[in-house]
C-alpha cells in the first residue's frame, strides 16, 4: 500500500520526537552496545534515531521500494541492516535482540503469530516497544475532517473510515497494556509503561492532499475518487482555512519486558 509513494511516505508521514527515544533508552536500560530489530521501518524514520545512537539495527520491511529508499537514508550507519520480509516470514536465523521496536507497523502485524514470534526472538528480561502517532482534536483549532467532512460524504459517501478524531483526554484513556487494536491476548509481556508527547504538522492545501495520499484509508480508495476528494480538500484549506491548517498528534511510546 505505501510501497507506492516512498518519497512522499517519507516527505509527509510524522515523526517522533527526540525525548520518545531518550525515554527508551531510560526505561530499558539499553546497553550502549545492544542490538535492535525493528519490524516495519518504512522509509527508516524512527531507524535513524536508533542508528544516531550508535546501536545495531536489523530493520525488518516487507515493502520493496520502502526499503530501498531506507537503505539509501541509512547508508552513513553501517551497523544497520534492511532486509526484506514481513515479521511473519522473516528468518530470524536464530539470532536473538536486546529491544524489538515497531514504529506505526505493529497493527499490520498478525497478532496470532507477532506476539510469539517477538518474544521468541528476545532475549530474557529484554523488552518489545511500540511506537505511533495518534490524531486528535484540539478544541479551539481547525480539525481536518470536521472542516471537510461534507466533502468526504460527497465523494466517497458511508465509508467506515470517516469521522471525527478523538480528543487527547480520550487517547490518553488508553494508557493501559498495548491498546487497541493488537493487545497481547497470551501474556508474553510484562505490565506496560506508556508515554505521550503532543506534536503538530502544519500544511497547506496542496501539503496535506499529499499527506492524506501516503494515509492507509485514502489509499484504499479508488484512484479517481481518491483524487477528487483530496483535490476538493485542496481547494477547502486554501479558499476557508487560510491555506494552513494544523495536523495534531500524541505520539506514544509503549514498553514492555519480556515475561
Amino acid at each position: 500500500m505505501f510501497d507506492e509513494i516512498p518519497d512522499l511516505y517519507d516527505r509527509l508521514r510524522p515523526g517522533y520526537p527526540p525525548e520518545l527515544f531518550a525515554d527508551l533508552v531510560a526505561i530499558t536500560g539499553l546497553a550502549d552496545d545492544a542490538s535492535i530489530l525493528e519490524v516495519g521501518c518504512g522509509t527508516g524514520q524512527a531507524t535513524r534515531s536508533l542508528a544516531e545512537r550508535g546501536y545495531r539495527v536489523t530493520a525488518v520491511e516487507p515493502g520493496h521500494g520502502l526499503a530501498a529508499l531506507a537503505r539509501q537514508r541509512l547508508a552513513a550507519f553501517p551497523k544497520v541492516e534492511i532486509e526484506i520480509s514481513s515479521f511473519e516470514d522473516w528468518d530470524g536465523r536464530q539470532r536473538h535482540f536486546d529491544l524489538l521496536v515497531a514504529a506505526s507497523s505493529w497493527h499490520w502485524v498478525d497478532p496470532s503469530t507477532g506476539w510469539r514470534r517477538a518474544h521468541e526472538v528476545l532475549r530474557p528480561d529484554r523488552w518489545m516497544a511500540i511506537l505511533g502517532n495518534v490524531v486528535i482534536a484540539r478544541p479551539g483549532e481547525p480539525e481536518l475532517y470536521a472542516e471537510t467532512a461534507d466533502l468526504h460524504e460527497r465523494y466517497v459517501p458511508d465509508n467506515p473510515d470517516w469521522g471525527h478524531p478523538p480528543n487527547e483526554a480520550q487517547v490518553r484513556a488508553t494508557s493501559t497494556r498495548w491498546g487497541p487494536p493488537n493487545e497481547d491476548q497470551a501474556g508474553f509481556f510484562g505490565p506496560t509503561t506508556v508515554c505521550w508527547y503532543p506534536a503538530v504538522q502544519w500544511f497547506d492545501g496542496a501539503g496535506m492532499a499529499d499527506h492524506l495520499r501516503t494515509l492507509s484509508p485514502y489509499r484504499r480508495l479508488d484512484e479517481g475518487a481518491r483524487e477528487r476528494l483530496l483535490e476538493a480538500i485542496a481547494d477547502r484549506v486554501r479558499t476557508r482555512i487560510g491555506d494552513r491548517i494544523g495536523r495534531h498528534y500524541l505520539s506514544v511510546l509503549r514498553t514492555a519486558q519480556r515475561a
